[in-house]
């Protein structure tokens, strides 16, 4: 049984001019996302500046979204919290409000010993919902490898991995070594990821183009290399952000490109320099007109 197939959002938190979250902009951008086919909503991500938001604001931005999904796509949560305490306290929210799943990193704060993972994703998993362990050593201390995801898995509810890697060979490696589900966790590997066996995307982009995203994220299942490879190449100089520590913003101006807006990133994000929204709306532009005239 597949809990996580094809495309999930992360979600950005929309906010107003005055950096104040935006519910009405979440809900309605939740709709709009689920209308145009995406198979899942993560609220509570990097993506969605969680670590800026109050616990009420955190709260409430799940609540709207499991409101706007109104159960026709799955919700799956992100913990992120200093303390495992404290991301199973998310993790219970999101159970109580009817949520699919949890998308869990490891300990943030410093680099766990393997016990101190293992027992944090064991207390996660008790909560009883499906969990999303999420690999990002990019970011954060902990590298979660083939070989220690294949201990993870003993954990009864962790089924699936959220790659974040940036090097496509894990997905045959976890694939190997593993019975886990793997989600491609960067934009920029959401063909390479499929092809060799990923069977979800935890996705960035596809909050500004979910219908392109969708195309793509189909022929690479399906293994049509001819059709997927140049809607993949239009739409690889924007995927590209999604790996900078900047992606939030440069995603939100995305959106604003493509008529859904979802306001400023609250401090300390900043606005971006002229030339890089100058080059977004490039490749934004470039994109289009190449997908046109395909």
């Amino acid at each position: 049984m597949k809990h996580f197939e094809g495309i999930h959002v992360a979600l950005v938190t929309p906010m107003t001019e005055n950096h104040e979250v935006d519910y009405r902009r979440l809900y309605e951008i939740s709709k709009w996302l689920i209308e145009k086919g995406i198979h899942g909503l993560i609220p509570g991500g990097s993506l969605g500046e969680y670590a800026v938001l109050s616990d009420d604001e955190r709260a409430k931005v799940v609540e709207t979204v499991i409101d706007a999904a109104k159960g026709r796509v799955p919700v799956s949560v992100g913990s992120g919290a200093p303390a495992t305490s404290q991301v199973v306290k998310w993790c219970e929210h999101a159970k109580g409000l009817g949520a699919s799943g949890i998308m869990a990193l490891p300990p943030i704060n410093y680099k766990p010993l393997e016990h101190e993972i293992v027992e944090h994703y064991r207390q996660i998993s008790n909560v009883g919902l499906p969990v999303i362990a999420y690999n990002n050593p990019r970011d954060y201390p902990t590298d979660l490898t083939p070989e220690f995801l294949a201990e993870l898995e003993k954990i009864e509810n962790v089924v699936a991995v959220k790659e974040f890697s940036g090097d496509v060979r894990r997905v045959h490696d976890i694939l190997e070594k593993t019975s886990l589900e793997v989600l491609i966790g960067v934009d920029d590997l959401s063909l390479e990821g499929p092809l060799m066996g990923a069977t979800g995307w935890i996705a960035g982009v596809p909050n500004a183009l979910p219908e392109e995203c969708l195309e793509l994220f189909q022929l690479a299942r399906e293994g049509n290399v001819e059709k997927a490879l140049p809607l993949y190449r239009s739409l690889l100089p924007l995927f590209q952000y999604d790996a900078i520590p900047q992606l939030v913003q440069a995603i939100k101006y995305m959106m604003e490109l493509n008529g859904q807006p979802a306001g400023p990133t609250r401090p300390p994000r900043l606005k971006l320099d002229d030339k890089t929204y100058q080059d977004i709306k490039h490749f934004f532009d470039k994109s289009r007109s190449t997908l046109q005239n395909q």
